[in-house]
């Protein structure tokens, strides 16, 4: 999975901007092509938001990411065409949408998160997917976020119980 990959969080004219989040771009490009080859599926979330749909992310962020915001679409330096892109409303990409039943009948059993943000969209949907039975590989080196503490503490905390701590090559490798 490779969470809101958004022009977004990594344009730099974005108050929301992930000054790491390019960094992440090769490795997750490298995770894509070996899942596509080895016939599992590479899906791509995209964080968009409605007044209505936003819940507490409506009273919490002073911007949210609208349908028509110029900068929703995925950074096209991702690469990973074909997409398979979920909407997705919430900070989990499991909430509101159908990434379970998708999961389901493609028989996936365990689950690579990357993508941004480390501390927000990617440790929660990692929870998540934790709580649903799913065996959990979280990216260090495929995930960014706004700084090295809110990155570190989220994965010292997922370490603790939830997910595996890989990189990109050691995900491929095994």
């Amino acid at each position: 999975m490779i969470l809101d990959m958004q022009r977004y969080f990594l344009d730099e004219e974005s108050h929301a901007w992930v000054p790491s989040g390019k960094t992440i771009i090769p490795g997750l490009i490298k995770a894509a092509r070996y899942f596509r080859n080895a016939k599992r599926p590479v899906i791509a979330t995209q964080h968009i938001n409605t007044t209505e749909n936003a819940g507490m992310m409506g009273s919490w962020w002073s911007e949210l990411i609208l349908e028509d915001h110029p900068l929703v679409d995925i950074d096209p330096d991702l690469e990973i065409q074909p997409r398979e892109i979920l909407k997705k409303y919430q900070y989990d990409a499991f909430i509101d949408s159908d990434l379970e039943s998708r999961l389901g009948e493609q028989g996936v059993k365990q689950v690579v998160i990357g993508g941004v943000m480390t501390h927000l969209c990617c440790e929660t949907t990692a929870r998540s997917a934790f709580g649903r039975g799913f065996e959990v590989f979280f990216l260090v080196d495929g995930t960014a976020t706004y700084n090295q503490e809110y990155h570190k503490s989220t994965l010292l905390n997922l370490a603790h119980g939830v997910a595996v701590l890989t990189t990109v090559d050691q995900i491929i490798k095994e």
